[in-house]
């Protein structure tokens, strides 16, 4: 289906005002800028880890939005639509990036996208005024393996360079 008719069918779904799609090199800078921020949001699997998996799911909810966000503003989404339209909405920020060429179909990350949907309930003000939401049974190292997944395939399809990273320092 051409992305039009895609996206056509998304504004209507979830009752967005229509967007012009236009790529521009600000748009570009701060797609570059979202996916390298992604990165520094990921959690960490590591066992010494100061947070419980509430709080784990709520940095991946982050991670996830502004690795899908890199996707929409390079293509030519206009941030502050994305804010009013996408918000906290992992999947819908998922399903707008599938709409415009993203083309990640994959039924693990789309059903971590629900779960982290939207990722404010993660919170810890959040969950003190309300039940714990479900999971969905996943666990740490399955969470981080889709992130990357999502992650790596932004850089793929942006072609935004990774940041080089300094090796640790040698102990002396």
């Amino acid at each position: 289906m051409p992305v039009s008719v895609t996206l056509s069918a998304l504004l209507r779904t979830y009752r967005a005002e229509p967007v012009q799609l236009l790529r521009t090199g600000e748009g570009r800078a701060l797609s570059r800028a979202r996916i390298h921020r992604a990165e520094g949001f990921m959690p960490s699997c590591d066992p010494d880890a100061p947070r419980d998996f509430s709080s784990f799911l709520y940095f991946a909810g982050i991670t996830a939005q502004l690795a899908l966000s890199s996707h929409l503003l390079d293509v030519g989404f206009p941030d502050d639509w994305c804010a009013r339209h996408i918000g906290l909405r992992v999947s819908r920020a998922l399903a707008y990036a599938n709409a415009t060429g993203f083309g990640y179909e994959c039924s693990d990350t789309a059903r971590l996208a629900q779960v982290l949907c939207p990722y404010w309930k993660w919170n810890a003000s959040s969950l003190a005024e309300n039940p714990k939401p479900d999971d969905g049974g996943f666990h740490a190292e399955q969470v981080v393996t889709l992130l990357r997944g999502v992650i790596d395939h932004v850089y793929l399809v942006t072609g935004h360079r990774r940041r080089h990273r300094r090796p640790p320092a040698k102990a002396s």
